[in-house]
């Protein structure tokens, strides 16, 4: 059930991708495949770092650590497709009603089967590259039943326009964003590079109402006038020590957050988040451990231009 990545011949536009590579499982350039080392900064920029650092920084006591709990699987056209029962989670125009793939074996966020036991998101992600598919859920439950909150389905094969599945709609991340793609992996790592950009999550209460760029939804939050947005992007500076962390695949991910920066996707209280290691050829082990990046400062980041903001209507145009 190893996730593999859909690479196409050349580079397409799309998604506001601003041109740029074919990246992580779409055969089309993303916004997640462009290069933003030199991209300019935000003049919002000194705002919403100054909002973070007063609002206690980075989730998890201030610390910028790593959720290792993701896991894509894979499914083929032996893999079972199973129904689901809609939950208070799945809205409508947003989210996709359909079977969902489940090989054998999987499970879902945080947990060691498909059962949603701790309380927690449950994402459950199974790309389908002979349908050219990927399916993500918001807090997936297979128990006694199968419930499920929102579930998005993204055509891979698909060049997506600045408003992915649909202006003002959500997806399994608030910002309704895909996951997967913005997942780094241990085989990357180990191979020394990650070519796109990274998902990040803040805690409510340092979240914006509203999104820009290329979120296309945001939630009804918490935060102060002066924090950043849902789908803000964030550039490691270019002066950062690199050399001074821990381990080389922090490096690794340090450079990858100089060159394709990191985007805010969803709340939460471990800033960054990876792949697990459960179906990749290297392990985290030995690689890459959660705090190997924790010296990183909200200060040592800038926020990427974004354009204007966009205020939260809730009415999701597909």
């Amino acid at each position: 059930m190893r996730a593999v990545w859909l690479l196409a011949a050349a580079a397409c536009g799309g998604g506001g991708g601003d041109g740029g590579h074919p990246g992580p499982y779409f055969e089309h350039a993303m916004f997640f495949d462009r290069d933003v080392s030199n991209a300019p900064k935000s003049a919002m920029s000194a705002q919403f770092i100054g909002a973070l650092r007063a609002a206690g920084g980075w989730g998890n006591s201030d610390r910028f650590t790593i959720d290792f709990s993701f896991d894509v699987l894979t499914a083929d056209a032996t893999t079972p497709r199973v129904a689901f029962s809609p939950t208070a989670d799945f809205f409508t125009p947003d989210c996709d009603s359909a079977t969902v793939p489940l090989p054998a074996g999987g499970d879902v966020e945080g947990e060691t089967g498909y059962a949603c036991t701790h309380n927690g998101d449950c994402h459950l992600i199974v790309v389908d590259p002979s349908e050219h598919q990927l399916f993500e859920m918001y807090r997936a439950n297979d128990a006694a039943t199968f419930q499920g909150g929102c579930l998005a389905i993204w055509d891979l094969a698909h060049e997506y326009g600045d408003s992915l599945r649909g202006d003002q709609c959500t997806s399994a991340d608030a910002a309704g964003l895909p996951i997967a793609p913005l997942l780094f992996t241990a085989d990357e790592v180990a191979a020394g590079e990650i070519t796109h950009a990274i998902r990040f999550v803040l805690p409510d209460d340092r979240i914006r109402e509203g999104f820009v760029r290329p979120a296309t939804h945001s939630t009804a939050t918490s935060g102060l006038p002066g924090s950043p947005y849902y789908g803000v992007h964030l550039r490691l500076r270019a002066d950062y020590p690199v050399d001074s962390l821990p381990s080389p695949g922090a490096k690794v991910v340090a450079r990858a957050l100089q060159h394709y920066g990191m985007i805010h996707a969803d709340a939460g209280e471990i800033a960054l988040t990876a792949d697990s290691d459960t179906h990749t050829t290297a392990k985290w082990a030995g690689l890459l451990a959660l705090q190997d990046l924790q010296a990183l400062a909200v200060e040592d980041f800038e926020v990427v231009d974004h354009g204007a903001p966009i205020a939260l209507t809730n009415v999701c145009k597909r």
